[in-house]
């Protein structure tokens, strides 16, 4: 093999090296635009406080009557706490005590509370539910559409929704019981 037999052959593999490194670069920089309009396309709307609450329909969990659903605009004219959990939320099972605790005092003042399972199945949840005895409303969001309606990351999530509809207060991770009391006083009717 002559010298320039050995030229030609680097200059080959530094051409080739050269598109290939070139091909990678446009994958990239197609993934990235992908990504960045895709993400400008999502609906971000975060909602906060002085919002208001956007309406949702789901079925009960923990009712005598198998088709009944919890909708949150039938609800107007009472607050409502509205806490996104899971069984499998050590935090969240925490503040089920406290939730059921206050919840007849609450129900009396015009005060709703509303527990949205995010959990896969039913039946984990019923047996949830059985173990501390919860008498308040649990709707299951099976498909995950009011947890993405609402943007809920972090669970325990909790909503204060004041009688108008308009949210009062968003709050991540567990409650204290004089906490959430503290929140149930404020979004109950005037």
């Amino acid at each position: 093999m002559g010298l320039e037999e050995m030229k030609q052959k680097k200059k080959t593999k530094k051409r080739n090296r050269l598109i290939f490194r070139s091909i990678i670069l446009v994958v990239l920089v197609g993934a990235v635009v992908f990504a960045v309009v895709s993400n400008l396309k999502e609906d971000k709307i975060v909602y906060k406080e002085g919002d208001e609450a956007p309406d949702f329909q789901l079925k009960q969990i923990n009712s005598n009557n198998e088709a009944e659903t919890i909708r949150l605009s039938e609800l107007e004219g009472k607050g409502v706490m509205l806490n996104f959990w899971g069984t499998w939320c050590k935090p969240c099972e925490s503040e089920m005590p406290y939730m059921q605790k206050l919840y007849p005092e609450y129900k009396e003042k015009g005060v709703e509370i509303v527990a949205v399972s995010l959990d896969s199945t039913e039946l984990v949840v019923n047996r949830f539910i059985e173990k501390y005895d919860l008498t308040f409303p649990i709707p299951h969001d099976k498909d995950s559409q009011v947890q993405d309606l609402y943007k809920v990351g972090p669970i325990p999530s909790t909503i204060f929704i004041n009688p108008e509809g308009e949210i009062v207060e968003v709050i991540n991770g567990a409650l204290t019981l004089e906490r959430l009391e503290g929140y149930l006083q404020e979004i109950q009717p005037k």
